[in-house]
């Protein structure tokens, strides 16, 4: 799951000295409103269209043009979180992967990101997703676990964000080979847990996808 691995080969790089009519028409070959630069191999920041259509200069070039998110980037080796989170903070939909010379090696995408994560927490295994929200203190994955399994059921991954609701608490996010999820709630709250949400298994691909989509606006990514 490093980052280079999710590069998107389709997405080319501009140069500075290209001009802001040759970065429009590749934004719309490609179906993208932005698009990385890059200096004698060193990523400089992305260009968008707003910022093109604001100057309203086709024939200006990109070094003439203040770019965005200069810092919009992670190391090669670096965990696909790792561009999830870079690409929260700087509000973009692509982050540029370098190598430790930080020589250029392409973008990742958020689709591609988002893939990737989504098939980390075992999204597509048959299941259901559980969240649960709690005092960091009182995290214990083998407690919970533990819970679990004395209902039939086993985690096949989880996941931790902070909860916007609570600054104090964290959400944990659980995936479960089980799709039925009563006793296993039942089980939990006796224990003291409190369930923010669950996502349980429905019959159709539509609904299937329907959860993904949730639970990634649940989790604000």
């Amino acid at each position: 799951m490093q980052a280079y691995e999710f590069i998107n080969n389709l997405i080319p790089p501009l140069k500075s000295k290209d001009k802001a009519k040759m970065a429009l028409t590749w934004m719309e070959e490609i179906r993208t409103n932005m698009l990385p630069v890059v200096e004698n191999t060193r990523f400089i920041g992305f260009v968008t269209d707003d910022l093109i259509y604001t100057l309203n200069n086709p024939e200006l070039q990109i070094s003439k043009i203040a770019l965005e998110s200069s810092a919009c980037f992670v190391y090669q080796e670096k965990h696909i979180y790792d561009v999830i989170k870079v690409a929260s903070e700087h509000q973009s939909h692509m982050v540029a992967i370098v190598d430790k010379e930080n020589n250029y090696l392409g973008v990742v995408t958020m689709e591609d990101a988002i893939g990737a994560f989504a098939d980390s927490l075992s999204i597509q295994s048959h299941g259901a997703v559980l969240v649960l929200s709690m005092f960091m203190t009182d995290y214990s994955l083998f407690e919970i676990a533990r819970i679990v399994e004395s209902e039939n059921a086993k985690i096949l991954s989880s996941f931790i964000s902070n909860d916007p609701l609570d600054d104090s608490k964290i959400k944990v996010t659980l995936k479960l080979d089980k799709s039925e999820l009563r006793h296993i709630k039942a089980t939990l709250e006796r224990f003291g847990f409190r369930i923010l949400d669950h996502y349980q298994e429905e019959g159709s691909e539509s609904g299937e996808q329907e959860r993904i989509d949730n639970l990634l606006r649940f989790l604000q990514i």
